[in-house]
């Protein structure tokens, strides 16, 4: 019989943990000069802009640039982890629809149907719109870099900006989980925080293959019928 796991366990590791923080200390920069060009400010100097003492449309190009070198370094330097991060994102496991009809009830209650996998179901959604909306602005920014006016010029501006849009949209939904507004992802954003140690009963209600938990009971694996991971079950583990 396996001794149930109590303390906290590693979600991410230290690398993953720096590239994530790289990555969203850069598109907040992106999108807050975006924006604020977007919004006829451009010649006014924002609070980051005379911060840094370099005008927005310059520091939101370097910014543009440092994004597309860090997406460099997570497909060279980290290829292991780019490889383990596509993988774990297009894979599809019996359960999932069921994970995603469950999901909106769940977010609230806290009662998750288990899933395999290092992400579940939503987050790979959310992967695959992340890596599809930062790829087409580090596309289209650099094209608007090195194309002057024309109808090129118009069509990637046009891109660039709907990208922008649907960019803000999924980083206030990742937000909006991370910081554990839901009830169902309270303690989530240890994950990428503090060690990236989240407890054991977090781990275990919404990512239970979490390396260090105990192992899934395979006759529950086998079943038809979904297990559930709910906050009321975890509160009775640590009692």
């Amino acid at each position: 019989m396996a001794t149930e796991v109590a303390g906290p366990v590693v979600r991410n590791n230290r690398r993953a943990r720096l590239l994530h923080t790289a990555f969203y200390v850069v598109t907040l920069v992106l999108l807050f000069t975006g924006w604020w060009l977007l919004s006829g400010h451009e010649g006014r100097p924002s609070v980051l802009a005379r911060l840094v003492d370099e005008p927005d449309v310059e520091l939101h190009r370097q910014a543009g640039w440092a994004l597309a070198a860090f997406a460099v370094v997570a497909v060279t330097l980290g290829a292991r982890g780019a490889f383990t991060f596509v993988r774990e994102t297009l894979r599809i496991d019996r359960g999932d629809g069921r994970w995603l009809a469950r999901f909106p009830r769940a977010a609230l209650t806290g009662r998750f149907t288990r899933h395999r996998g290092h992400f579940d179901p939503g987050q790979r959604i959310a992967n695959i719109a992340f890596v599809a909306t930062l790829g087409t602005l580090i596309g289209t920014g650099i094209g608007l870099t090195t194309v002057h006016g024309g109808p090129t010029f118009v069509w990637l501006d046009h891109v660039h900006r709907l990208a922008t849009y649907v960019l803000a949209v999924l980083v206030a939904g990742h937000v909006l989980v991370a910081i554990g507004v839901l009830p169902g992802y309270r303690g989530v954003w240890r994950a990428m925080h503090l060690g990236g140690r989240v407890p054991a009963a977090t781990a275990r209600r919404l990512w239970p293959e979490t390396p260090g938990l105990d192992p899934p009971d395979a006759a529950a694996d086998e079943s038809d019928e979904p297990e559930l991971y709910s906050l009321s079950a975890a509160r009775r583990r640590r009692m």
